[in-house]
């Protein structure tokens, strides 16, 4: 027990009633002396005492022999628990956000890449369509894994290099088609029809389809 604490809570306390230490000591029929030792913490007010001087400041016995209101400290102590607790939610909201976004971001990828593989074995090679839905099943997947990168801050950098690698592996894999499986490209940019064969204008190259759709068709690739 700190009996100065405790002095320094009864002066506290008779000052928040503006009372001077004569008209306390006259309330409670003592002295003034009595009054002073007791805000100074050099003597005790005595036990029947203490208890009318609980009930005339409206608080606890124990509170004015710890010298501190209790219920103060339990409201810091409230506050403090309820922020922790809403620091809590939040951290919670933003890992369930991220988690959603990874669990978005690799359905895109798994989707963007069956997309790209799927439209290249489906439409045959002449046709743009296979080309168009390659590239857009690339961008899926680029989204996807910046989805899934969220929390990393080079996402954008990660994202743009895939989909420039992802790319030019589409593009080098439909000129090993032409070079060696002497296939017609599927991403060439421009097209041109004569009577007897189609011209392909693709990066670095040109692909000429010669007596197409016959028997004596080939490709004759000329590298710009």
């Amino acid at each position: 027990m700190d009996q100065k604490k405790t002095g320094s809570f009864l002066k506290e306390l008779r000052k928040e009633r503006n009372l001077t230490q004569e008209q306390l000591a006259e309330k409670f029929n003592v002295s003034n002396r009595s009054v002073s030792r007791w805000e100074t913490g050099s003597n005790m007010p005595d036990l029947s005492i203490l208890v009318e001087l609980a009930e005339f400041y409206n608080v606890d016995i124990k509170e004015i022999i710890d010298g501190e209101r209790k219920s103060e400290i339990m409201k810091e102590e409230t506050k403090e628990t309820l922020l922790k607790v809403a620091e809590y939610t939040e951290k919670d909201k933003q890992e369930q956000y991220f988690r959603m976004r990874r669990i978005i971001g690799m359905i895109l990828m798994g989707f963007g890449a069956l997309l790209a593989i799927s439209a290249l074995a489906v439409f045959p090679r002449d046709s743009s369509w296979g080309s168009i839905y390659s590239v857009l099943g690339t961008i899926i997947l680029t989204i996807g894994l910046y989805q899934l990168m969220c929390r990393n801050r080079l996402k954008v950098v990660y994202s743009v290099l895939c989909f420039v690698i992802m790319l030019g592996m589409l593009v080098f894999t439909d000129y090993l088609g032409v070079a060696l499986g002497h296939q017609v490209p599927r991403f060439a940019y421009e097209k041109t029809w004569s009577d007897d064969s189609i011209t392909f204008k693709a990066p670095f190259y040109t692909a000429i389809w010669h007596n197409y759709d016959t028997e004596k068709e080939y490709v004759e690739v000329i590298y710009d």
